[in-house]
């Protein structure tokens, strides 16, 4: 038996995004919602809110990105022998929505391709993405590329948490001599058992949230994943006393953007405690002697260092933001929208030879700090991907209209002998979108128009 050799910078090789052509201005749903003017656009952080209506679900949304990805990237589907798709937005209880994008290798003949549904609230793409990097890295591997799909439609009751919703779906092609090398086993993990968000109730796509809980869950994860980090980089990088400076760019899971700066901070505040005598810290000395779990509610120690983290902040972190900020939260693929973000807005030139780290986190909860290395050119993937370009290409709707599109989601879930009433002509390009549901629920699907 002829053995393949063993696979070598693995990692991802290329992505792309899909998000909705419709979004919603936060400032104007600060209004209309008669809220204090700043609670979403500052509060959180969001200027804008991608959302669809029944004609998209989380099978049509994956198909789009799946089918734009190998179109633009010219990848053929034989040539794909694994695909993962990380999600929390559930349809069927039983049927994954893996088996749903087997539909687009129909024609390719290409049906030996492992890989299933990842579920963990916002952490499951960043699972799949595992899985398929270490298919790669192991004997299991038979020579060709994988694909991650990783996205969400993220909707909330009326209410407080609505405007942190938002949609979206990243693709990924995991493959050797990547761009973007996987630097294993350079990985900080935490899981526990918590009821910050979850979706208990079957009948209903709203999470059930208890917001401030949430919270300190994030930023618990952040203190014991980046912990678990820093001590791989000692141990297997040789790195002494470890700390952001050994991470050139930090990319961060986005529930809404100012939990991110509070996310950062907080990587402040373990550095500070790895080494409360540098002379970075001169000006937090009072805090030594709060204990780490007194930390999580201490607004004035938040604030400190939410302030001494800001030039890390805007050099680190902000690039990464673009999407987040105008889309709002896409749960499993929140994080590789940062990722792709910061590809579009930094050139390679400043990239080149770079570590790139990236914090995963999901409710309940399970969190990951890992990190690539940049060691080929993404300048083609920040070209295909027109980030920018595309979010400005979209289509600004009413808050009252966003209300309607949010009712008729909530009205036609679980539906059956079900047909779509919205308007297919507002899709992008090459958007596939629901058709209709039968009595048995099987659900069809169509395509618009490349051009």
């Amino acid at each position: 038996m002829t053995a393949i050799a063993r696979a070598e910078n693995v990692g991802v090789c290329a992505i792309d995004v899909y998000f909705p052509s419709r979004y919603v201005d936060q400032a104007e749903l600060e209004q209309h919602d008669g809220v204090s003017a700043g609670k979403y656009t500052i509060g959180l952080g969001q200027s804008k809110m991608a959302f669809c209506d029944d004609r998209e679900d989380i099978s049509s949304v994956c198909m789009t990105a799946v089918q734009g990805f190998m179109e633009k990237f010219n990848v053929s589907y034989s040539d794909i022998g694994r695909l993962e798709v990380g999600t929390e937005t559930i349809i069927d209880k039983s049927k994954s929505t893996k088996t749903v994008l087997m539909k687009l290798f129909e024609e390719s003949g290409n049906f030996s391709v492992e890989g299933i549904d990842t579920t963990n609230a916002c952490y499951g793409g960043t699972s799949a993405l595992f899985n398929a990097c270490q298919w790669m890295d192991s004997a299991a591997w038979d020579g060709r590329l994988a694909l991650v799909v990783a996205g969400d439609i993220a909707v909330y009751a009326s209410g407080n948490a609505r405007p942190s919703g938002g949609c979206g779906v990243t693709c990924i092609l995991v493959g050797p001599n990547a761009p973007l090398a996987l630097e294993f086993p350079l990985r900080g993990t935490f899981m526990e058992h918590i009821y910050d968000f979850y979706k208990p109730n079957l009948s209903s796509e709203f999470p059930t949230v208890d917001g401030p809980l949430s919270v300190t869950s994030y930023v618990r994860a952040v203190d014991h994943a980046y912990a678990a980090y820093l001590d791989k980089l000692e141990k297997f990088d040789g790195v002494e006393h470890a700390s952001l400076k050994d991470i050139d760019y930090l990319v961060f899971h986005s529930p809404y953007t100012k939990q991110v700066v509070k996310g950062l901070a907080r990587i402040a505040y373990n550095d500070f405690l790895r080494a409360p005598e540098s002379e970075t810290f001169a000006d937090v000395q009072q805090f030594k002697e709060v204990s780490r779990e007194d930390s999580y509610g201490n607004k004035v120690l938040e604030k400190a260092f939410i302030n001494l983290s800001k030039a890390d902040l805007a050099a680190k972190t902000e690039p990464s933001l673009l999407a987040a900020r105008a889309i709002g939260n896409m749960y499993t693929g929140s994080v590789f929208f940062g990722l792709a973000s910061l590809l579009t807005e930094v050139p390679f030139a400043q990239l080149k030879g770079k570590r790139v780290a990236l914090f995963s986190y999901g409710s309940g909860c399970a969190a990951s700090v890992y990190s690539f290395r940049v060691r080929a050119d993404t300048s083609n993937i920040a070209t295909t991907i027109r980030l920018r370009e595309r979010l400005d290409m979209r289509t600004k709707v009413s808050p009252a209209e966003f209300e309607k599109a949010m009712e008729l989601r909530e009205k036609t879930h679980n539906a059956q002998e079900y047909e779509p009433t919205g308007n297919v002509d507002e899709l992008f390009p090459g958007t596939y979108y629901l058709q209709k549901i039968d009595s048995m629920w099987r659900r069809a699907y169509g395509r618009t128009p490349l051009n």
